[in-house]
C-alpha cells in the first residue's frame, strides 16, 4: 500500500440514503486511526493554506482481495467514513452489518 501511515480495523458497513433514494455505503473509522486521519488533515490544510474538499483525506484502502483509492471524510459527530463501492462490496461479499477488516493508507 502507499503511504507513510497505515493502520488496520475491523467496522460495520453501513448504509446512508438519500432523500431521493440514492444508497451509499460506508465503514466508520474511529480510534487511532480516525485520530491519525485529523492530524493528517490537519497538517495538509496547515501546508496548503487551504481546507480540501468536504474536509476529506485522500486514501488507499484494503478489503481483503480488494484494494482501491478513495477519501475518507470527516463526520459530524466523531470519527471518518470510507465509502465502499458496488465492485469492492461484490467480490468480497459483502452486505449491510457485516463486520469488515480494512487497512487505511494514506
Amino acid at each position: 500500500m502507499t503511504g507513510d501511515e497505515q493502520h488496520e480495523l475491523t467496522s460495520t458497513l453501513w448504509r446512508w440514503q438519500s432523500a431521493g433514494g440514492t444508497a451509499w455505503w460506508f465503514v466508520s473509522v474511529d480510534g487511532v486511526a480516525a485520530d491519525a486521519l485529523s492530524a493528517t488533515a490537519l497538517v495538509r490544510r496547515l501546508e496548503s493554506g487551504r481546507r480540501a474538499g468536504f474536509g476529506s483525506v485522500k486514501v488507499t484502502v484494503r478489503i481483503g482481495g480488494s484494494r482501491w483509492q478513495t477519501s475518507a471524510f470527516p463526520m459530524k459527530e466523531e470519527g471518518w467514513s470510507i465509502p465502499v463501492k458496488a465492485a469492492v462490496r461484490k467480490a468480497e461479499g459483502l452486505n449491510e452489518g457485516d463486520p469488515v477488516t480494512i487497512t487505511i493508507g494514506f
